[in-house]
């Protein structure tokens, strides 16, 4: 392989995953898509979006924004809580006690980010009443329990003596004989008396929902006009059954309590915020406790916002470059300044390709461009590269995650019969009721389809509402040019039975009928029996 050119060199140094860029960085390579104004708000809210979509990028810019306006930023990567042997063994460790040392970890990580908050701010520092409430939740978080039967032994000793003693005598004297007496006794007695109590169990973690509601409303009121900013990331790195433990410590502890606000980065289709334990409903109840209406899969969906998602990446590319320009003095003569572009692609149409082929997700963009100046070496990158590595990067990333659901690559592989090769299309319309079938969204997790649009309708079936789904463009990248390829986006046939495609932006008429676009699930479970 030839080497690189200094840009595609760049390509291949921007780093992929968020947590690894210092704090500086991700706030100088944060590209609002438009969630911004929607998340930074004081609101308590969970935001949605699959792997790659830029939950954590979104937090960490969130953070430093509220730290540069004076508030405190609390920002806590769930997958440091807790160890796998006190949250994963079900077997040997109650659900209960599982649930509380997660919460104890994660109040542990709480106080210590307050700690080092004081450490890295002189007025918080100099803050004695602060300090102190940081302090009472130290204290409120570390109570333990003995759990186990109670011995209780009593042991007395008693001692009792007695003598007694007599004498008698005679003596003489002028007088005549004298006669004495004497006689004595003496009795005593002693007695003592031990208890011991022996506990024997095991130790558990005891964790007094009031004490830290209390301590952490307390500590929110010596903040004055500041707020604290609790942002939860990587939610469902959680145990999915010891999810709703940790949503009804928040909704208990810290949602009421004014100074603070919660955000919490989840993946919709694995987040379990709500549960039935022992006939009552614990967690979080979305839309009244928490706003759960922001997914990042929305925002940045290539098709009908071709030209936000252009801008977006643009800014991406252009941001990072920049980024590693100023940190790396061998590059940064070598490397433009201003649009990536030209100096970087074969022509616009080569960019455009990579913008459609990420399918709305940063973070496969990145991966993509980086395999494509791989191939490219001294070359600019060209739509035939970007294609070669989209093509790649499916089989490599996407496909290898879904190859243990059998079912769920029975389902693809027949979505890509019936949909690309039998009616030449890349969309298709699935009854939003059916939108939450199982097979379906880990499909969508596993980022093989996409959801392009919410809530579609048409005419020729009143009342009828429908997603429309779209699968993966490295699915089909290799049938481009042969007979095989998609005509486009969703199949029709009017009335005289011809068929046609259509754009999702252009409303439909009477006269097209929208059966060929529906994908029947029921099809697949009978032919897949």
């Amino acid at each position: 392989m030839s080497a690189l050119s200094p840009l595609n060199r760049a390509f291949n140094k921007i780093p992929k995953r968020a947590e690894k860029q210092e704090s500086p960085q991700l706030h100088e390579t944060f590209v609002d898509s438009g969630v911004l104004d929607v998340i930074n708000t004081v609101d308590h809210q969970v935001i949605y979006g699959r792997r790659g979509t830029g939950k954590t990028h979104a937090l960490s810019y969130l953070g430093s924004e509220a730290a540069a306006n004076g508030d405190l930023s609390l920002y806590i990567d769930l997958r440091t809580i807790g160890s796998s042997g006190s949250l994963l063994n079900q077997e040997t460790v109650s659900i209960n006690e599982r649930a509380s040392r997660l919460l104890v970890d994660l109040l542990g990580q709480l106080h210590e980010s307050i700690f080092n908050a004081v450490l890295e701010d002189s007025s918080l520092m100099e803050d004695a009443p602060f300090v102190e409430k940081a302090d009472q939740l130290l204290t409120a978080i570390t109570s333990i329990r003995i759990i186990g039967p109670i011995e209780k032994k009593d042991e007395t000793e008693s001692k009792t003596g007695s003598s007694a003693s007599a004498s008698a005598g005679v003596s003489l004297s002028p007088k005549g004989p004298n006669f004495s007496t004497q006689m004595g006794a003496n009795a005593s007695s002693e007695e003592r008396g031990t208890q011991t109590e022996t506990r024997t169990g095991t130790e558990q973690t005891s964790l007094n929902f009031t004490d830290v509601a209390k301590a952490l409303n307390e500590l929110g009121r010596t903040l004055s006009s500041r707020r604290v900013w609790l942002l939860l990331d990587e939610w469902i790195s959680i145990p999915r059954d010891l999810q709703p433990y940790l949503a009804h410590f928040l909704t208990r502890c810290v949602l009421p309590v004014q100074k603070f606000t919660v955000k919490i980065a989840a993946i919709e289709q694995q987040s379990n915020f709500r549960a039935q334990v022992d006939g009552s409903v614990i967690g979080i109840e979305l839309g009244a406790d928490m706003a759960a209406h922001v997914n990042l899969d929305d925002f940045l969906v290539y098709e009908g916002n071709e030209e936000r998602a252009r801008s977006f990446f643009r800014g991406l590319f252009s941001k990072h470059v920049q980024s590693i320009k100023a940190t790396t003095p061998q590059l940064a003569s070598s490397l433009p300044d201003g649009d990536l572009i030209s100096p970087g692609f074969t022509d616009k149409r080569a960019f455009d390709e990579l913008v459609r082929a990420a399918e709305g997700v940063p973070r496969d963009a990145l991966y993509i461009a980086a395999k494509a100046a791989m191939k490219a070496g001294k070359e600019k990158i060209s739509v035939p590269l970007i294609r070669d590595s989209t093509r790649d990067w499916y089989h490599g990333d996407k496909m290898n995650s879904i190859m243990s659901l059998n079912r769920g690559h029975q389902l693809l592989e027949w979505i890509i019969s019936e949909v690309i090769r039998g009616k030449r299309a890349r969309a298709f319309l699935v009854k939003t009721s059916d939108s939450r079938n199982e097979l379906l969204l880990a499909l969508f997790d596993a980022r093989v389809l996409h959801i392009i649009r919410r809530g579609y309708s048409a005419q020729d079936k009143p009342g009828e509402r429908y997603d429309i789904w779209g699968i993966d463009y490295g699915a089909y990248v290799d049938l481009l040019k042969t007979n095989s390829a998609p005509l486009g986006m969703l199949p029709f046939e009017d009335l005289e039975g011809e068929s046609s495609y259509i754009n999702i932006d252009v409303p439909l008429q009477d006269h097209r009928a929208i059966r060929r676009a529906i994908l029947d699930l029921d099809e697949f479970n009978i032919s897949n029996a």
